[in-house]
């Protein structure tokens, strides 16, 4: 059952990262009764995606072994290190090919749940791109029609992604979203912060 419309939406995950600010794999931190991507994917699950995919790379093998991954088409980013887009690329072969929508995710916000997730897709209409607007900002999720897909393909580095829709404003709707933007885990201060340990 299609989450808006009659669109084939994908969710993607974005898990990849080596971690290298922690010190340690964030994927597998304790968090909530699970670990910090576990958590992620089960509001992943929660939105009722017609596909969910999870890009991994950095302690690939750990993370397979202590994170749920059931229900999900696991792509693997030999090549993490050269940021986000990497993993998009790698992840974009793996999509159905009915998909209409892809929607990303981050594998370190647990913050982003199906509620902000359900609130893009409804509003986010025919436009190419659609971010949700905080009160202090753009931040994920962000949504993707097909259109996009050969450009999300052709990105390079980390901040590939919000470089594209700076460049293309008249392409992009900002969809509401209450609350500030959801904090991501990259160093142990913002675990702590997080998990308040």
């Amino acid at each position: 059952m299609s989450l808006v419309n009659n669109d084939f939406v994908a969710g993607l995950v974005l898990a990849a990262g080596g971690s290298s600010r922690l010190g340690r794999p964030k994927q597998t931190l304790p968090y909530n009764g699970t670990t910090l991507l576990g958590h992620v994917l089960d509001s992943a699950r929660a939105c009722g995606f017609d596909q969910l995919v999870v890009a991994l790379g950095g302690a690939v093998e750990e993370v397979r072994a202590k994170v749920d991954l059931g229900g999900t088409d696991v792509v693997e980013n030999e090549a993490y290190g050269e940021g986000c887009s990497s993993s998009i690329a790698v992840a974009l072969p793996a999509l159905d090919p009915r998909c209409d929508v892809l929607v990303l995710m981050l594998g370190d916000q647990p913050g982003v749940g199906p509620t902000a997730v359900r609130t893009l897709l409804a509003r986010h209409g025919e436009a190419p791109m659609a971010v949700s607007r905080y009160e202090d900002g753009r931040g994920h999720p962000f949504a993707f029609r097909r259109a996009m897909f050969e450009e999300l393909a052709g990105l390079h580095g980390d901040k590939a992604v919000w470089k594209l829709i700076e460049q293309r404003p008249g392409d992009v709707v900002e969809v509401r979203v209450p609350g500030r933007v959801p904090p991501d885990v990259d160093t142990w201060a913002d675990y702590e912060a997080l998990s308040g340990v």
